[in-house]
C-alpha cells in the first residue's frame, strides 16, 4: 500500500467529514482538554486497518498517541481492545467516524477472505480478488483481502492484459484476440502476463491451440467441466475459477485442481465487522 495513496485518501475523506468544523465537539469541548479512547470489538473476525487507523490520527492532529494491543491479521473476539489512543479529545472526535468506517469495511473483507482461504486448506489454489471494489478505496479492498490471506488479482487495467468476453467479441474471436495481443506486447515493448477467459470447452480447446497465454480463466463452468478442462490445460497454463463461487462450493472447485479461484464477493458483497471508539 502505497504511503502517497494512503495520505491523499485520509486528507479527502477528512475534508469530506469535516467541512468548515466539527461544530458538534467544538460547541462543547474546549479545544486544550485532553482525553483518551479505545477501541472495543464486538464481533469475531479478523482484523484489519489498524495501520490506516495510525495514519489517520497522525494526520488529523500529529500529537495523537496510538498505543496498539493487536496487529493486522489477527484473529479478534468480542470484548477485545484493539488500541488505546490518547490527546486532545477534540482530535479523537474527528477521528472517530472515518477510522471506524475503515476500519470495520477492512476487517469485514478481511474476515470473509480468511473464510474462504480456510476452506481450501491444504489444496494448492489460492483465493484471489478482483476489480469489483469501491472507487477510490481499491488498494485499501485489496489490502484487506491481503491481511485475510488471499492474494490481490491486479490493481487495475494496467498491470495485466485479461482479455474476457466483450474483448474477444470485439476483437474478432479468440485467436484474433490473442494474436493482436501478442503484437500489441511486441509493439509496445511491455512485459505483461496476459490471462483469456474460456466460457465452454470448445473456448479451451481454441485458446490452447492458439497458445501464447499465461493463465486461462474458467468462467462459470460447472465442476465437471471445470474437472475436464483442469485435464486439458494442467502443465500448460495457469488455470483461474471464477464465476458464482460461494464458500460452500469453494472447496469443490479447489478440489479440481486449479490454481486460482476469484471472488468477486470478497469487496463487492460487504458485511462491515462490528466495533466502536468508546472515550475512556
Amino acid at each position: 500500500m502505497e504511503n502517497r495513496n494512503l495520505r491523499d485518501f485520509i486528507l479527502r475523506s477528512i475534508g469530506e467529514d469535516l467541512g468548515d468544523g466539527d461544530h458538534s465537539s467544538l460547541a462543547c469541548i474546549p479545544w486544550e482538554t485532553t482525553g483518551k479512547a479505545k477501541l472495543l470489538i464486538k464481533e469475531e473476525g479478523i482484523l484489519a486497518g489498524v495501520e490506516v487507523a495510525k495514519e489517520t490520527f497522525a494526520a488529523i492532529d500529529k500529537d495523537l498517541s496510538c498505543e496498539i494491543f493487536i496487529a493486522d491479521g489477527k484473529h479478534i473476539n468480542p470484548g477485545d481492545i484493539v488500541f488505546h489512543v490518547s490527546g486532545r479529545q477534540q482530535s479523537i472526535l474527528k477521528s472517530e467516524r472515518l477510522v471506524l468506517n475503515i476500519m470495520q469495511r477492512m476487517s469485514g473483507i478481511a474476515t470473509s477472505t480468511n473464510q474462504y482461504v480456510s476452506r481450501i486448506n491444504g489444496l494448492k489454489a489460492k483465493i484471489l480478488d478482483t476489480r469489483k471494489t469501491t472507487p477510490g478505496l481499491r488498494f485499501l479492498e485489496k489490502e484487506a483481502v491481503r491481511i485475510g490471506g488471499g492474494m490481490n488479482h491486479r490493481m487495475g487495467l494496467f498491470d495485466m492484459i485479461m482479455l474476457k468476453d466483450n474483448h474477444i467479441v470485439f476483437a474478432g474471436g479468440i485467436e484474433k484476440a490473442i494474436e493482436k495481443t501478442r503484437d500489441y506486447l511486441i509493439k509496445s515493448n511491455r512485459k505483461l502476463k496476459i490471462e483469456i477467459e474460456a466460457r465452454n470447452l470448445d473456448d479451451v480447446k481454441r485458446i490452447l491451440a492458439a497458445g501464447g497465454v499465461n493463465r486461462i480463466m474458467l468462467d462459470n463452468f460447472n465442476l465437471a467441466d471445470t474437472s475436464e478442462a483442469v485435464k486439458l490445460i494442467a502443465g500448460r497454463y495457469e488455470i483461474e475459477s471464477s464465476g458464482g463461487i460461494t464458500l460452500e462450493t469453494v472447496r469443490s472447485y479447489a478440489e479440481c485442481g486449479v490454481d486460482f479461484i476469484s471472488v468477486g464477493a470478497l469487496t463487492h458483497h460487504i458485511k462491515s465487522l462490528d466495533m466502536s471508539l468508546k472515550a475512556i
